[in-house]
């Protein structure tokens, strides 16, 4: 068995840190997509482009904007409908 020091053993923990927010992102952006596809059928090139380029905050924004927007443009503003 390899001995692994106490720094490799942070840089190992690092890594899957890491992986673990990116997998999660990934799912959030799958879910998006999955939800506007369904409500609004195809997605527009600027909007798959939007999620595959957006951060936790704006997927989770977008994630409950969709619940009331009326249209794809609406799901991408800050706000929809206050709640």
């Amino acid at each position: 068995m390899q001995y692994v020091t106490s720094i490799e053993r942070i840089g190992i923990e690092k890594g899957m840190e890491i992986g673990m927010e990116k997998g999660m992102l990934k799912g959030e952006q799958k879910t998006l997509r999955r939800q506007l596809e369904r409500r609004f059928q195809t997605l527009p090139d600027w909007a798959i482009e939007r999620i595959a380029h957006a951060s936790e905050a704006e997927l989770e924004q977008w994630l409950d904007n969709i619940l009331d927007a009326t249209s794809i443009d609406v799901v991408f503003t800050e706000t929809t409908a206050a709640h």
